[in-house]
């Protein structure tokens, strides 16, 4: 796993086998990672990118809020409960050299609490699939201040998402398995 492009371009974060500890992970692919940003960069949302701050719910390896830092976001905040992802996280960070800009948050998703620093533009959203958890992490954070208004939401899934009624869809993209769902946070 690297970060593909931006002023990190080409590093190598840390395996998933190499933290010693068991977790589930399915981190998102290079391929699909690049298709995903190459929409977000591409103009038809706005600048949602460019000084932005970045959340990334259900964090994993991180590597979603690490690659917007290196591509120009201002700072990502990453959520994360499980402890070997969390532990994969900070190591990721730490051979980034981004601790200043990125905050990681050891955290259930679904259980956060009231936001207090500024609301987030760029929401990433990779749950465990099929279990409706991150449809109910995005009511939490629309609920508890998280988002910007009219904030971008990228969620990834192996199903078409269950959408909460106050998010416009405003795309979906197909990759095999997995199905981007780009949403548009209430104004």
């Amino acid at each position: 796993m690297r970060i593909i492009a931006g002023k990190l371009r080409g590093t190598q974060l840390n395996p998933i086998r190499n933290i010693g500890l068991n977790t589930n992970l399915r981190p998102t692919t290079d391929r699909i990672r690049e298709n995903i940003f190459n929409i977000i960069l591409g103009g038809r949302f706005g600048d949602r990118l460019q000084k932005k701050r970045v959340l990334e719910l259900f964090a994993g390896t991180g590597v979603f809020g690490i690659e917007a830092i290196s591509r120009g976001a201002a700072s990502a905040t990453l959520i994360e409960k499980d402890p070997a992802a969390f532990k994969l996280i900070q190591s990721n960070i730490k051979i980034t050299n981004t601790s200043e800009q990125i905050t990681a948050i050891k955290s259930n998703a679904i259980k956060l609490g009231i936001c207090k620093t500024k609301p987030f533009d760029l929401i990433f959203i990779d749950a465990p699939y099929r279990k409706n958890l991150g449809k109910l992490a995005l009511e939490r954070a629309l609920e508890k201040g998280w988002l910007s208004h009219n904030a971008l939401v990228v969620w990834e899934d192996n199903v078409v998402p269950q959408i909460p009624k106050e998010f416009t869809p405003i795309e979906e993209k197909r990759y095999g398995n997995t199905i981007l769902t780009f949403l548009k946070a209430p104004h």
